[in-house]
């Protein structure tokens, strides 16, 4: 039997994730390590009218290491609007944001959730739904720094680790709102694919 695979939290995962979280014969979330910043735990990354742009969820700080079940989101400024405004100004014009905006604008709008692990949650949920794909996972109870039983992306599917040298996927390329000023950017946001691709992006992942 393949072991199961063991991934981070995330908000608005890249297709890297979603990639294993759907292949896999089984996965299991992280919610118990202690929170590494600049990771997709708390960012994403999308394709701006600039180009690549990234979007992080604001936290609440707190002067010692905590572990992710523990992160609180900060409203200190309206972080949301901000999110929601970047995404219409980046995918409006995108063959199916239409199609999707009402479902994922109350995640911007009315919706607010006080922890971080239940935001990724949520919004995973809902990514899942709009994919049409049915999946079980588990979550952790306890932090081990090595888990022999898994296969372990926790810190492999990372903004820092190239995409093209980890081995995880392969690059499929699809057409991006973009593409024709920067070219195709590969393993953005999730949202990216749906946007553009609507009920091909399975195809994609």
């Amino acid at each position: 039997m393949t072991p199961p695979a063991i991934l981070s939290t995330a908000y608005l995962a890249p297709i890297q994730y979603y990639s294993i979280l759907i292949k896999s014969s089984s996965c299991i979330i992280e919610h118990c390590e202690n929170f590494p910043k600049q990771t997709y735990r708390s960012r994403c990354d999308i394709y701006s009218p600039n180009g690549l742009k990234t979007l992080s969820v604001p936290l609440v700080k707190r002067n010692h290491r905590q572990r992710v079940k523990e992160l609180k989101i900060s409203y200190d400024f309206d972080w949301r609007k901000i999110h929601w405004r970047t995404l219409e100004s980046s995918y409006r014009s995108s063959p199916f944001f239409e199609y999707f905006e009402d479902d994922l604008y109350p995640y911007y709008h009315n919706k607010k959730y006080d922890y971080l692990i239940d935001l990724n949650e949520a919004l995973q949920q809902e990514i899942l739904i709009l994919l049409k794909q049915k999946l079980e996972y588990t979550f952790t109870s306890e932090y081990h720094k090595v888990i022999e039983a898994a296969i372990d992306y926790r810190n492999l599917i990372a903004p820092k680790v190239l995409f093209q040298n980890n081995n995880v996927i392969d690059s499929k390329k699809y057409s991006q709102v973009f593409d024709n000023k920067y070219g195709f950017i590969p393993n953005l946001s999730i949202i990216d694919l749906l946007f553009n691709q609507g009920s091909r992006a399975m195809e994609f992942i």
